[in-house]
């Protein structure tokens, strides 16, 4: 166990913190931990929640099946989403079904929003547009 900054061997114990154990180098007085924390998951546990999500199960329910916080799950996907491209298909499709989405969001008072699925028949693909804005007042 050498020293994070300086891998020096010469150490000694310098108090507990949070129930973990700290020590101190004592060539460049560098404070440090080296026990792995609790909480950190595996990346097997992240890939279960990717997968479960993937099947769709929801962040609340990832978490209390992986008993781990919904907001970790979130967190997960979420950087997992940002690292992904989204396929983009150049080939124009020769068939297309249209299915048309009308929606209100949040309140209808306020705000509504439409959206529009294009599905390509003959690759299998889809692609929803969709689009909010505020109601004007008349």
């Amino acid at each position: 166990m050498n020293c994070p900054r300086c891998k020096s061997a010469n150490y000694c114990k310098d108090g507990i913190v949070k129930g973990r154990q700290r020590y101190r180098c004592s060539a460049c007085k560098y404070h440090y931990t080296i026990e792995k924390k609790s909480d950190v998951k595996s990346t097997d546990t992240k890939r279960l929640a990717l997968a479960m999500y993937l099947e769709g199960l929801g962040f609340r329910a990832i978490g209390r099946i992986l008993n781990i916080s919904h907001v970790t799950v979130y967190y997960w996907i979420k950087e997992w989403g940002s690292r992904v491209e989204l396929p983009v298909n150049e080939q124009s499709a020769s068939i297309v079904e249209l299915d048309e989405l009308h929606t209100y969001l949040l309140s209808k008072k306020t705000t509504l929003g439409y959206g529009l699925l294009l599905i390509d028949l003959q690759n299998g693909l889809s692609l929803l547009s969709t689009e909010t804005a505020p109601q004007r007042q008349g």
